[in-house]
């Protein structure tokens, strides 16, 4: 069972206890380690979305992360909390079986377990937003973060899903999501959101999504796991006004 994480929040100064930070040697093999990270919100200097798509042709797993300055990322996942032993189940999702629990990570835990373990196909895109929107939203986060850890909520696969509930994040934080099909079969979102001026528009949707693309760049990843799936792709930064 996943542990839950909870944030303090003073000013600029955030400490996230409970981060997963897992080294995997496969899927089902992994020293498990939990730190405590703490970030400052005036460094934050990137906002990324992560589509996964493992199989199903109309949806992806969809992961927010966070950048700052000092290299630090914070990645966060809206998944399933299973019971030890308990089964993933599409079917069940739909129904009250699985709690949500909000899987905050290192992202060469939650990312690279999908790219190399997994052989999951994993896109990366920057998102086109003002600092004030990223911080808001990540405040958000945190304070939803805490509130679950003191009474539990019911995920579904329909409408508090990975997705979802990031719709739900933006809109809490003051930003704009209008409703579309596309929230729920989220494969077609990236071009919902090139469309619409939240990712790079600098090049057409094909090239950009090709580009976006980072199983190789993880897989030969060195030390700096982030920095290296980030290599090459057209990254403004949120001090740019964008």
């Amino acid at each position: 069972m996943a542990r839950l994480t909870t944030a303090e929040v003073q000013g600029d100064r955030v400490t996230v206890r409970n981060v997963r930070n897992f080294r995997y040697r496969s899927m089902d093999d992994f020293y498990e380690r939990w730190e405590v990270r703490r970030f400052d919100l005036a460094a934050l200097d990137g906002l990324d979305m992560f589509f996964v798509y493992w199989g199903a042709p109309l949806i992806a797993h969809t992961i927010l992360s966070w950048s700052f300055a000092d290299g630090q990322h914070l990645a966060i996942s809206v998944e399933v909390r299973k019971r030890k032993g308990q089964e993933y189940s599409a079917l069940k999702a739909f129904f009250r079986q699985f709690e949500l629990v909000y899987v905050v990570a290192d992202e060469s835990d939650v990312v690279k377990l999908r790219t190399n373990f997994r052989r999951e196909e994993v896109y990366l895109y920057r998102l086109r937003t003002s600092p004030g929107q990223a911080r808001a939203l990540l405040v958000e986060f945190l304070q939803a973060m805490n509130a679950l850890s003191r009474q539990p909520l019911w995920y579904n696969a329909l409408v508090t899903n990975c997705t979802s509930v990031i719709r739900q994040r933006v809109i809490h934080a003051g930003g704009r999501v209008p409703f579309s099909w596309r929230l729920f079969a989220n494969a077609y979102l990236p071009e919902l959101l090139y469309r619409r001026g939240t990712l790079d528009t600098s090049r057409p949707f094909a090239e950009l999504k090709a580009m976006s693309r980072i199983n190789e760049r993880a897989l030969a990843a060195g030390a700096d796991f982030s920095a290296s799936i980030r290599a090459g792709l057209p990254m403004p930064s949120l001090r740019t006004g964008l």
